[in-house]
């Protein structure tokens, strides 16, 4: 006999289903949801957080007609089975399978494509003013949004703007106290306060939006009384909904922060598994040691982070040196400001934030911190093709949107050991500028890194083979490629290959030399093509008029989907094999 799940193919088969009936429903759905992330991993906590309230919007609401939005897009497993996606949860987060997030192209139900946090009410509010423009005035909009997103900058701008706009919105306040790590702030602490005592004078209703109460969001009643009432409302309302994020799942109750995306798990006792490649460490932990046994010895540095504490390894200095470790919340504007000002007062802000976040701070790097001149370090974490979580989150474009900014310095790392000692490089006394180190994702490929601190030179490239015809210049830790695939070519001693490592500023006596002595130039990175390494290194070229033949190997003008890093890099031609391939044919 079919479970309840397996019958619905849309939410007009949800609605057909008794209102006494849904429990089981929410039960198969965490179920599957369990099953296919312990086996095919995923994200994990936020979506069991939300089946009850999943349920109770398309049980109530008349979707796609009436606009949902989801707010990031980590808790949307749940819509998704709804709305005629379950048999292809088997390709989910995987090369040409479905997105782990809400997308546009992907079905009628994922009214805007999300990934990014507080982008929901903006959204909604901009759709909900186009019904309006229309004449359509029962069409309702719904926002769902988190209580970590919510304090945003842009989430709060929109709640300024909806209040007075006559629209037929709703918000949903997901109010879990949790993002990926705990939320923080003074506003975490005034939600916990609302939701405790009932109170129409609220902060919301002081921007003139309607709120509707605290309900619990694992209540059908609660939450289809609540619907319905709202439902025959046109006012811009927001319902405040209390649930737990991993409902459902001990584990994922228990440790809210690991069993986020936990990676693949044993689906009867929760464990973790264990990752094949545990010898060697992530770059994030590399950083966070690092940093830690800097910042032991330095009084002057101060780590920051925007709600990323635990996915940057900042929680060993967090633990050991809590006072001089901020998590400003989802927050990246605030956080390169905040960084800005501790400069001022004589202060080694380390500022990590993942590459594809530090879009949402272009600004205040060039305004507050490039244009003053202050020894800002922005620590960009994810820098590169980062797998699964797809184009919202691909870190390749830091390069180009940097390289363009005056007294900007940019480092990559080729290896662990590189990373560490750009780390104690940009902590000493002479350094003295606004920089960027940008690194990976995942693990390293040294067994051991923790050795002594060098001093890097600056501008200085490092030689890691020396061949006869053609230069490879390289940048990061796409190095290792490289000389993987160098390893594989009967022809490599044509090939000398350096390690850039500054790619802002470029060092031109050294280049002057390349041209000089090389017939052929390869530059290679991991990050968009255009405005690029490979960019600069053109630049130089028409500059100074060489005519040597460029080739630049580069991620092309398009935006890289979901998959594993290994697929990425082999459909933009920067594996080893297809590197190998590349090496063996060339001609200049």
């Amino acid at each position: 006999m079919k479970s309840l799940l397996e019958h619905i193919i849309s939410p007009v088969d949800l609605r057909k289903i008794p209102q006494r009936d849904l429990p089981l429903l929410a039960q198969q759905m965490r179920d599957f949801i369990l099953d296919i992330v312990a086996a095919k991993e995923g994200h994990l906590g936020a979506s069991l957080g939300v089946v009850e309230l999943t349920i109770a919007l398309h049980y109530i609401f008349n979707t796609p007609d009436d606009i949902l939005v989801w707010d990031v897009g980590h808790q949307a497993y749940g819509h998704k089975l709804l709305t005629g996606r379950r048999l292809a949860f088997e390709k989910n987060r995987q090369w040409g399978g479905i997105s782990g997030f809400p997308k546009q192209n992907e079905s009628s139900f994922d009214s805007f494509g999300v990934g990014h946090s507080s982008t929901s009410i903006s959204a909604v509010l901009g759709m909900a003013t186009a019904s309006l423009l229309q004449g359509n005035l029962t069409r309702k909009h719904i926002a769902v949004i988190g209580d970590a997103s919510i304090v945003s900058g842009m989430a709060f701008e929109a709640l300024n703007n909806a209040g007075k706009s006559g629209t037929n919105l709703l918000i949903i306040l997901n109010d879990n106290q949790m993002g990926i790590d705990p939320s923080v702030g003074a506003f975490r602490d005034y939600l916990e306060k609302l939701g405790t005592f009932a109170s129409k004078d609220t902060f919301f209703s002081a921007l003139q939006i309607e709120y509707l109460g605290s309900i619990d969001g694992h209540n059908f009643s609660e939450l289809i009384n609540s619907f319905q009432k709202a439902k025959q409302s046109q006012a811009v309302q927001i319902l405040h909904v209390r649930t737990l994020k991993g409902k459902g799942f001990k584990q994922a109750e228990k440790n809210q922060t690991k069993y986020h995306s936990p990676g693949k798990f044993d689906r009867k006792t929760g464990n973790i598994l264990p990752q094949e490649d545990i010898l060697f460490d992530k770059y994030q932990d590399v950083f966070g040691k690092t940093l830690l046994e800097l910042a032991l010895k330095n009084s002057k540095i101060i780590g920051i982070t925007p709600a990323m504490l635990t996915g940057s390894s900042l929680t060993y200095m967090k633990e050991k040196l809590p006072k001089r470790t901020f998590d400003v919340g989802i927050a990246e504007q605030h956080a390169v400001t905040f960084a800005a000002g501790l400069a001022t007062q004589g202060m080694l802000p380390y500022c990590v934030i993942y590459s594809t976040f530090l879009q949402r701070a272009y600004d205040q790097i060039i305004h507050d911190i490039a244009l003053q001149n202050l020894p800002v370090i922005l620590c960009i974490d994810r820098a590169g093709l980062v797998g699964e979580d797809g184009a919202t989150h691909q870190g390749v474009l830091d390069i180009a949107f940097l390289r363009c900014v005056p007294n900007m310095v940019i480092l990559a790392p080729s290896n662990e050991i590189e990373f560490r000692n750009m780390l104690y490089t940009t902590q000493l006394p002479d350094w003295k500028y606004p920089t960027a180190i940008r690194y990976p994702r995942g693990r390293g490929h040294l067994s051991q890194w923790n050795f002594p601190f060098e001093k890097i030179d600056f501008g200085k490239a490092q030689c890691l083979q020396k061949g006869q015809k053609y230069a490879i210049l390289s940048i990061g830790t796409i190095a290792n490629n490289v000389q993987q695939a160098l390893l594989q070519c009967d022809n490599y001693k044509d090939f000398s290959h350096y390690d850039i490592r500054f790619i802002k500023p470029l060092n031109e006596q050294f280049l002057h030399i390349i041209f000089s002595d090389y017939q052929a130039i390869i530059t290679i990175e991991e990050g968009i093509e255009k405005g690029g390494f490979g960019s600069a290194i053109a630049e130089f070229a028409s500059l100074h008029k060489y005519h040597n033949p460029l080739y630049i190997k580069a991620i092309k003008d398009e935006f890289i989907e979901h998959g594993s890093v290994e697929i990425q890099k082999k459909y933009v031609g920067l594996s080893t094999d297809k590197l190998a391939i590349f090496f063996k044919n060339f001609k200049s």
